[in-house]
């Protein structure tokens, strides 16, 4: 899904004052009113070098905040994501705690998305929700939390830390938003995810596999065939099991593997090539309804 589809709207903010601006101008008038008296004295510098130095931009007057969001979004027109997110985050600063800053917040961090810079995506989308987490752009704040650690998914050969963290953050879309499009997006990726995490997994056991190593190859695919069943890996999970399974004269557990293998996917060539290894030892797939793999399949088909 593309975030930009869903970036909050500024037509409710169209016209409205910033709050702040009152008060900066009463301040800016009384340091006019201050400083007038200083222009009478002929040899007196001016107001703007009266320490001999040039003016202070801190004592200048902030931007409304109306323009520095209009400035904002003229720069995401223009897809010059790293400037727009710091003139959101400008406002931010120069405007806390109002309307814009709340809208320039999410702002900032869809920009910063958009730009590749995922930690300051997550960090601005964690503030957002820290102060507003009721808003209704919380649901879009999270989902840009997960789609920055979902983006940052290494390959299968790597530390699968990022990819745990990315389900456990879009997971939280499904379970408080449920019927945004945010969740059907977030859905998308945690499928994704959990198919990363199995095949992480399925790498693992080939590596203990191809050593004979097959105790410790049976506890990977164990893992995929019990939490990671909707994914692509377990049908040759089940076969892996049966081949492990048989090399150890664990016949009955390579049986049911290959039962519950033909049940599920009867069409797969993994069923058929492990068939034809219970068949070259005289046996036939017999599901033990007693067997952890049995139990397994029963806990997700109910």
């Amino acid at each position: 899904m593309d975030p930009s589809k869903s970036q909050p709207s500024d037509q409710a903010l169209a016209g409205r004052p910033a709050p702040s601006l009152a008060r900066r101008a009463m301040l800016l008038a009384t340091v006019a009113a201050l400083a007038a008296p200083l222009g009478a004295c002929a040899n007196a510098p001016n107001f703007g070098n009266l320490f001999g130095g040039g003016v202070d931009s801190a004592s200048l007057p902030d931007e409304p905040a109306e323009k520095l969001y209009n400035e904002g979004l003229a720069l995401q027109n223009r897809r010059d994501w790293r400037r727009a997110a710091l003139k959101f985050m400008e406002i931010d600063r120069t405007h806390p705690y109002t309307e814009w800053a709340k809208r320039a917040l999410i702002m900032a961090a869809y920009s910063f998305y958009e730009s590749q810079d995922y930690e300051e995506t997550i960090n601005q989308s964690r503030r957002f929700l820290q102060l507003h987490p009721g808003a209704p752009d919380a649901a879009y704040a999270q989902y840009l939390q997960g789609a920055a650690l979902y983006d940052q998914i290494p390959d299968v050969q790597r530390d699968q830390t990022r990819t745990e963290r990315a389900l456990v953050v879009l997971d939280e879309v499904t379970r408080k938003w449920p019927q945004s499009e945010y969740a059907i997006a977030a859905r998308r990726k945690i499928e994704v995810a959990r198919d990363q995490l199995a095949g992480r997994e399925m790498t693992v056991a080939k590596y203990y596999l191809e050593r004979r190593q097959f105790t410790g190859a049976i506890n990977r695919y164990r893992t995929v065939v019990s939490q990671f069943q909707t994914t692509r890996h377990v049908e040759e999970a089940l076969a892996r099991l049966v081949e492990c399974y048989m090399a150890l004269g664990i016949v009955n557990e390579a049986q049911t593997a290959a039962a519950v293998l033909g049940h599920n996917f009867p069409d797969s060539q993994w069923y058929k090539d492990s068939y034809a290894l219970i068949q070259g030892q005289g046996l036939t797939p017999r599901e033990d309804t007693g067997s952890w793999i049995s139990r397994a399949f029963r806990r997700i088909t109910g």
